[in-house]
């Protein structure tokens, strides 16, 4: 992918920017065709993370809530606050104790596939916004199919389907037989598209779809309406809900993330952790999952990264996750290099992906439009490799964790 042949439009065009602010819609305000669900989530998700002072709490507090057997969410805010960087090996060690009593040594392995990178949204932050020039692809069916028995062959059997955001181009029915084909090549199938309606995820479903998981980016609806400067996705509580209406769709299992960066990322992932765990305890069948992405750098513009979220930050999040909800999945992404992904499935995750690319088309040679890469990853290793470091840490690679009979 070559640099010099690409102009982020979004970040150099003072036109463009001048046209979006004549422009924009309301953030808060739901658009023609988006379900509207009667739910308290979003109230008292945004509720918490606004009373949430973490400078009060001190390193009593933080002891405290690593001696109880369960964590409360006073607990969580504590394990969050600055006043536990001060015992981040106390909680690695108890997020680790707690890890192995629910997951034991298992770590699942699955990979990516982006099927398009065609996007309607303008994010500034995404390498995919429509206002960036890139190469643009979508895979047809043939292409599908090919890129998924290249996977399988692999030896995985979880697959994640992405694409960009946009439904002129990647439509529920397009998304639907993606997973189709995935069906016949993978155990698991997981989502992350734009959030969609109930019934277009009970579509999903049908067609073989597991799991969903939502990006809400940063949970700060001022901040997000500063970075979502137009399409659908600006739409702050429509993706708040997502979760919610995949699970009212079928969905067996949900995903949640903040793109830790891009505002306040304690606050950002305390509200991450309550949206998780308001959902699990109104809809107790429900598999909870976590991402824990940090910015990364995209074309032409490598200033975006995240500021204030150094590893050691990264590990508290991670490991207040595993504390506050010990049976929830933690996914660690090639985002991250090898080293500190390999630190974190020793300590709390419990899910990474390997043989990974961000492009269209990349797992198979003969696919001819390829399209480009949403952001620079970390880490290449392949599934192999992956797997081998795994067992030389004394951790077991779980290709299947779940059976359909």
């Amino acid at each position: 992918m070559s640099k010099e042949n690409h102009v982020n439009e979004s970040i150099l065009n003072a036109e463009i920017k001048e046209w979006q602010k004549k422009n924009r819609i309301d953030h808060m305000t739901y658009l023609p065709g988006m379900e509207v669900i009667e739910s308290e989530i979003q109230e008292q998700v945004l509720s918490a993370m606004n009373t949430y002072d973490y400078n009060k709490y001190t390193e009593a507090d933080v002891r405290r809530a690593l001696a109880h057997d369960s964590r409360t969410p006073e607990d969580f805010a504590a394990l969050l606050s600055p006043a536990a960087l001060s015992l981040l090996e106390e909680l690695a060690q108890c997020a680790r104790i707690e890890t192995r009593k629910h997951f034991g040594n298992g770590v699942n392995m699955f990979t990516p596939v982006y099927i398009a990178n065609y996007c309607e949204n303008f994010c500034i932050y995404c390498g995919f916004n429509c206002h960036n020039k890139i190469n643009r692809a979508q895979l047809g069916e043939e292409e599908i199919e090919k890129e998924m028995k290249a996977v399988a062959e692999s030896g995985l059997e979880e697959v994640l389907i992405l694409t960009g955001e946009s439904r002129a181009k990647s439509s529920v029915e397009y998304i639907g037989k993606a997973c189709e084909i995935a069906r016949k090549y993978f155990n698991v199938i997981g989502l992350e598209i734009y959030p969609v309606n109930s019934d277009e995820y009970a579509y999903l479903h049908k067609c073989g779809a597991d799991y969903v998981t939502v990006f809400q980016e940063t949970y700060n609806a001022e901040k997000y309406e500063t970075l979502h400067l137009a399409g659908h996705k600006r739409i702050f509580p429509y993706r708040l809900n997502a979760q919610e209406r995949a699970l009212r769709g079928g969905m067996r299992g949900v995903g949640f993330a903040a793109l830790l960066g891009l505002d306040d990322f304690r606050k950002d992932a305390f509200a991450t952790g309550m949206h998780a765990y308001l959902l699990q305890r109104k809809y107790p069948h429900a598999e909870i999952a976590f991402s824990c992405p940090r910015l990364r750098p995209i074309i032409n513009n490598e200033k975006i990264n995240p500021m204030d979220v150094h590893e050691p930050q990264l590990l508290q999040v991670v490991t207040a996750y595993r504390l506050f909800m010990p049976y929830s999945s933690i996914t660690v992404s090639t985002r991250e290099c090898a080293r500190v992904r390999n630190n974190l499935v020793n300590i709390a995750a419990t899910k990474i992906s390997a043989g990974v690319s961000t492009g269209i088309g990349e797992h198979v040679e003969d696919i001819e439009e390829k399209g480009d890469d949403q952001f620079e990853i970390s880490d290449g290793r392949s599934v192999e490799e992956v797997y081998q470091d795994l067992l030389d840490l004394d951790l077991q690679p779980v290709m299947k964790d779940y059976l359909y009979v």
